[in-house]
């Protein structure tokens, strides 16, 4: 149900940390339920500015990784690439 580029990756992964393609996904699926869900905060109502993306701007309200300045790369294209 992967994708062949997502699958090949999650199975390196799992090779490198010894772990069988089925831990490696039940840890991965216990991970995001594990997490609150995010939540989808839309800014106050106001005036239309003309400009498609001030006026449709959307902010997400869960914090986000902490480390996301440094590893925006990694979270984007996996940590294989």
């Amino acid at each position: 149900m992967l994708p062949a580029e997502l699958k090949r990756r999650a199975v390196s992964r799992a090779r490198r940390q010894g772990i069988s393609f089925g831990e490696f996904v039940r840890r991965a699926v216990e991970k995001q339920v594990a997490q609150p869900a995010v939540r989808i905060v839309k800014p106050p109502r106001k005036r239309k500015t003309g400009d498609p993306f001030w006026d449709n701007l959307v902010f997400f309200d869960d914090g986000g990784p902490t480390d996301l300045s440094v590893r925006h790369d990694d979270y984007i294209y996996g940590e294989d690439s």
